[in-house]
């Protein structure tokens, strides 16, 4: 077996993995369960490779995201239910239909037209979806239950918007946002104060999405700042001689202040 640019040979190879005479023990014990958080951490590896703009890591992530649709639309063809062709075949059809002012006499003079477009689509796939399963469409359908949950929130809170509930502007935000923090703090009980941190977090997602910032994103970069001006204390504690456990806040503090004013300065 020799590498090829050829997605046929990607195909190949799953299948000689999966294949129980001679195949790989461990990808033979896997099924869609075990592998659906390998699906979601290479997604979370490509993200990370285009905020680094490493393009060479990307092409590898890239390659280790494809692996997953291949791996489960092997196991697929095995149970007899779809094979990647048919995936390729669903994904083509639902871009055509998503495009109807580029693979049809639909115009879009902007991107705003365009992305009006598709969103009338997707609410007609969605009531397609919903009259399938004898129901009611809603405009939550199709939200992931597997995002991480800030993003679901705001995707949440985007969804509803579109049909006229939200707040009007941001002030209003802010205020709700004010008012889930003032119950937390009168919370009494660990059960209120659960509920209330999700409400407070819930508000603060549709206050990012008011200010027009993806939340899950910023919540990204707040941590790798901490990240980076922790490492910084780190490394001036053990500078000064000092163990983290025994330099107190008041030094770590100190530490901290440090790279803080740097940050501001540059």
């Amino acid at each position: 077996m020799q590498p090829s640019r050829d997605i046929s040979r990607l195909l190949e190879i799953m299948a000689a993995l999966r294949n129980p005479d001679g195949g790989c023990p461990w990808d033979l014990a896997q099924d869609y369960m075990s592998i659906r958080n390998y699906t979601i951490e290479e997604a979370y590896e490509v993200a990370d490779a285009i905020e680094r703009q490493d393009f060479d890591d990307l092409r590898d992530e890239l390659g280790d995201l494809l692996l997953q649709p291949v791996f489960h639309a092997q196991m697929a063809t095995e149970d007899g239910r779809f094979d990647f062709g048919d995936v390729v075949q669903a994904i083509t059809e639902k871009l055509i239909r998503r495009h109807p002012h580029v693979f049809g006499e639909q115009a879009a003079r902007d991107a705003g037209g365009a992305k009006a477009r598709w969103d009338d689509v997707k609410e007609d796939e969605r009531k397609a979806k919903a009259s399938k399963r004898d129901g009611e469409a809603s405009v939550l359908d199709d939200v992931p239950m597997v995002l991480p949950s800030l993003a679901r929130a705001e995707k949440l809170t985007k969804r509803a918007a579109k049909v006229g509930f939200d707040w009007p502007d941001v002030p209003a935000v802010l205020a709700k946002v004010t008012e889930e923090l003032d119950e937390l703090q009168a919370a009494a009980t660990n059960r209120q104060r659960h509920e209330e941190m999700g409400d407070l977090l819930f508000a603060v997602a549709n206050l990012a999405r008011h200010l027009h910032i993806d939340p899950e994103a910023a919540l990204r970069d707040a941590n790798a700042k901490f990240t980076r001006r922790f490492h910084y204390v780190e490394d001036r504690a053990k500078a000064d001689g000092v163990a983290m456990a025994d330099a107190g806040l008041e030094r770590l503090d100190g530490y901290w202040n440090e790279i803080r004013a740097a940050d501001k300065a540059s």
